[in-house]
């Protein structure tokens, strides 16, 4: 059975004065969890609003518990970066 994880981490940029600083971000932010975790990731929301932003992600996998652990490692990873503040997480299972 194939279970798709979906999580959504909404952000706030307080140090940011421009859509390419805010771009910069959430490219490495991005870049880091595609290449650590083979999982699907973009910005969302707020595309056009450079101190707020929203990425969504999904990996797919046959474990459930599996996932659950994958999400905690992507919420640590992405809640490691200081130049964001996370604002709402949310991880939803299908």
């Amino acid at each position: 059975m194939m279970i798709v994880a979906i999580g959504t981490f909404e952000m706030s940029f307080p140090e940011v004065h421009s859509l390419k600083e805010k771009r910069q971000i959430l490219r490495s932010i991005k870049d880091r969890v595609r290449a650590k975790f083979n999982a699907s990731i973009a910005e969302v929301d707020y595309n056009d609003d450079w101190q707020r932003g929203t990425i969504g992600v999904s990996v797919v996998a046959n474990d459930k518990v599996f996932l659950e652990k994958v999400a905690a490692k992507i919420d640590y990873l992405i809640a490691d970066n200081c130049q964001a503040e996370i604002i709402d997480t949310y991880w939803d299972y299908v």
